[in-house]
């Protein structure tokens, strides 16, 4: 300490010492002063006033240091080099610029404390590029523990300053700040001036390219002064004699100040000139926007009269040397257009402009409402176009979407202003019907509907006509609430469209509970699947012969939940009406092949195909991918169809047949003897096998008839090379009967009943088994499947 305060005594000239210090004061202040405009400004303009800042303040630091090397006397002359002078001045900048820039990231002491460290090592690379610039006949040897206590001190005393810059308010701010920046920069540099001492050198040769003292004086100081004075004009302008007229122009929102001024923007869009709002309140033209930094709408009244729909952002500046509010005014009436048009979009449906599913909800739940208030009742019509999906896939999206526009057409001609008409989806409308005495007004309004749709949609005359199918439900005779209207409206809709289609209908709760119940299973086997409820069963087919097993019929079985398994003849007919066999069937085939492929005997497999099925165009190619799929060989894929599958499109699904039974799949005709034109069938495709119907099987120990027809067809299926497989055999006497009459395999329950996991033990155990069966007859009928269902 001692030494510090001799060296400034004894080697300083105290004149100078005292205005390097009043330099350093100013450089303090005039950095300090943009850095608190930093505070207040927004992320981009905040990095400008911290520029500026530190610009200030190494321009301080460098001119407080050089002003105190002309004051520091060391025996012998001394003068600058040009490059390492500049350079230090290039230090002192970017140091300050680092140290401000993280001292202001946050509040966190932290942040100081680095900001304070940066700025200490920042003045000490400033002070030791200055003194390597020295030029004089020594060596400038220093004390390492001086110099790094004189680090210390600067950091310690920067983090002082940054604290006290942060914590405080007003020029307690600015004072505080500013004279400790000051210590802090006077400590490190004649701490540092302490530590060193000048070893004489005479044979030391100088560079011919040097600064003189007097001239870098005359450098030092007016470089200082000038970049002081023009760090302290910039903060003058910003707060006292800028004119924000030119930035508040080139806004695309008005600027309302107290009245004291209004942009070109503002004036434009509420029709006042600058002479009609000067002296006037904002409140004479613009809502209430209270508080400081807040965002509101609120009302624009124009010239004109009329008000504006407006967005009000309000913001504390310092204008013309004032403190005014600012009233930042978007204009809302485009948004507010384009929000009605999307509040429309969202409730409406986008081809017709008829209410979507989603304002229909809650229109029907306010009618409910207020017809319980009035004592009223409400009628729901459900409509659904017939023929429609087959004008949509033959002539087009385009023609489908012409139609559907003018459906709502119509139901907006044949209704009352009081109802409401929606498109719940695809071809399926609703009308909400208010007025009227029901069920009259019901009654009517459906009969002009369909009067209507007769006249306008004439099948015989225009091949793109629609029908029409209407299911009605009433309120509250029908439901208590808008979920049980809605169901039971769609119930009376799917009673008509499978009762004849073209018509209208009332919900009867009494007719519509089978109805009801066929609904239920439509919807609970489309999720049958995910819900792991179906399961593949297997029955055995046996050589009638031999009792040896030759393969086995995959059979879908559905364990319903509350109902136990569910008999195929009772969902096959609704999941094939509704299309979802579609799904169950190729799963059913999945699954059968992917077992087949892991028995260790090439045994068949048959799987039925749904006559639904032969409707894909694309049918033979997912049977394809699945025997690949799967690895299974086709020559064990054995098809099974009903000449149903053949009545609908015969050229297509025979087209089918032909490629499926190329690649080696075998075609099996199942239900043979019940169809149309069995004989024609027989004869247009070779089909590898022929299945005889179990109505037959079941009468052949008590009728004639029957046993004849058994005949029949097994003598026509040996003439045309085809095997018979009889099946539903239940008794030993109608296995005799068949065996009898030639046929070549047989199926039923005495021989084998459908199981998860089919025992193939049984022809060991039959009586029929010839004494003299080969030895793999017998393997093959001891060996178990592994377990085949999906559970």
């Amino acid at each position: 300490m001692f030494s510090v305060i001799t060296c400034i005594r004894d080697d300083h000239d105290w004149r100078l010492v005292l205005v390097a210090a009043a330099v350093c004061l100013i450089g303090a202040m005039a950095a300090m002063l943009p850095l608190s405009r930093a505070q207040g400004c927004d992320a981009g303009r905040r990095k400008l006033w911290i520029g500026a800042a530190a610009f200030a303040f190494g321009t301080g630091v460098w001119a407080t240091h050089f002003i105190a090397m002309l004051a520091y006397d060391g025996g012998m002359p001394i003068s600058y080099q040009l490059g390492l002078t500049a350079l230090s001045f290039l230090l002192s900048v970017v140091g300050s610029w680092a140290a401000i820039l993280v001292a202001s990231q946050s509040r966190g002491r932290f942040s100081r404390i680095r900001g304070g460290i940066l700025m200490a090592l920042g003045i000490a690379a400033m002070h030791l590029t200055g003194m390597q610039a020295i030029q004089t006949q020594a060596v400038i040897v220093y004390d390492p523990y001086m110099t790094l206590s004189a680090v210390l001190a600067g950091a310690l005393l920067s983090s002082a300053a940054f604290h006290a810059f942060f914590e405080l308010k007003g020029p307690r701010r600015l004072l505080a700040s500013s004279i400790t920046f000051v210590l802090a920069i006077c400590a490190l540099h004649f701490i540092s001036m302490a530590s060193i001492t000048l070893v004489p050198d005479p044979g030391k040769e100088l560079p011919a390219t040097v600064l003189d003292a007097s001239l870098l004086a005359a450098i030092v100081v007016v470089a200082a002064t000038t970049l002081i004075l023009m760090a302290l004009a910039v903060v003058y302008i910003e707060s006292h004699v800028t004119d924000l007229r030119g930035l508040a122009n080139a806004s695309q929102e008005g600027l309302l100040s107290r009245i004291i001024d209004a942009n070109e923007r503002f004036q434009e869009l509420s029709g006042w000139k600058l002479a009609d709002l000067a002296g006037k309140a904002p409140s004479a033209v613009l809502g209430a926007v209270q508080g400081q930094n807040r965002l509101g709408e609120t009302l624009l009244n124009t010239r004109n009269g009329k008000e504006t729909a407006v967005e009000v952002n309000t913001s504390r500046i310092v204008y013309r040397g004032h403190n005014c509010d600012v009233l930042a005014v978007r204009d809302l009436s485009e948004r507010r257009q384009a929000e009605e048009v999307i509040e429309h979009l969202a409730h409406h449906d986008v081809l017709t402009d008829l209410p979507n599913r989603s304002l229909f909800d809650t229109r029907i739940r306010q009618a409910l409402q207020m017809a319980e208030r009035k004592n009223g009742e409400v009628a729901l019509l459900y409509i659904d176009l017939d023929r429609f999906k087959t004008v949509n896939d033959v002539f087009g999206h385009a023609e489908g979407d012409r139609i559907l526009c003018k459906v709502a057409s119509i139901l907006r001609r044949v209704t009352d202003e009081s109802d409401t008409i929606a498109r719940l989806g695809g071809d399926e409308f609703a009308i909400i019907q208010l007025a009227g005495q029901q069920p009259a007004a019901a009654q009517k309004l459906a009969a002009a509907i369909l009067d209507e749709f007769a006249v306008e949609m004439d099948t015989a005359r225009d091949p793109t006509a629609v029908g029409v199918s209407l299911g009605i439900a009433l309120y509250p005779a029908d439901g208590s609430d808008a979920d049980e209207i809605c169901n039971n409206a769609d119930i009376a809709l799917y009673r008509v469209k499978h009762g004849g289609r073209g018509k209208a209908c009332f919900f009867d709760a009494e007719m519509d509970e089978a109805t009801r119940a066929r609904r239920l299973i439509e919807s609970e086997l489309r999720h049958a699947i995910t819900r792991h409820q179906i399961h593949v069963s297997y029955q055995p087919i046996l050589d009638a012969h031999s009792g040896v097993i030759s393969g086995y019929e995959a059979l879908m079985r559905w364990n319903r939940p509350g109902h136990g398994i569910c008999e195929p003849d009772v969902f096959i007919p609704i999941a094939e009406e509704s299309g979802s066999i579609v799904q169950l069937g190729e799963w059913v085939l999945q699954q059968a092949c992917t077992e087949a492929a892991r028995w260790p005997h090439p045994l068949t497999i048959a799987v039925n195909v749904s006559p639904v099925q032969f409707m894909l165009p694309n049918l033979a190619e997912r049977i394809v991918t699945i025997l690949d799929e799967t690895r299974l060989a086709p020559d064990r894929l054995e098809i099974e169809i009903t000449e149903a599958a053949l009545f609908r499109d015969r050229d297509r699904v025979m087209t089918t047949l032909q490629r499926l039974r190329s690649l080696g799949v075998h075609i099996v005709m199942d239900d043979f003897g019940t169809g149309y034109s069995s004989l024609s069938n027989l004869r247009t495709f070779p089909f590898d096998k022929i299945k005889v119907d179990r109505s037959f099987t079941g009468m052949l120990e008590h009728d004639a008839a029957a046993r004849s027809i058994v005949r029949a067809i097994i003598g026509l299926g040996h003439s045309l090379g085809m095997p018979v497989v009889t099946e539903g055999v239940e008794t030993e006497t109608q296995r005799r009967i068949v065996v009898e009459e030639g046929c070549a395999q047989v199926q039923g329950f005495l021989l084998g009943k459908p199981d998860i996991e089919p025992s193939i033990k049984f022809a060991a155990r039959r009586s029929f088994l010839s004494p003299t069966a080969d030895a793999d007859a017998l393997q093959i009928s001891r060996w178990r499947p592994t377990r085949l269902a999906c559970e």
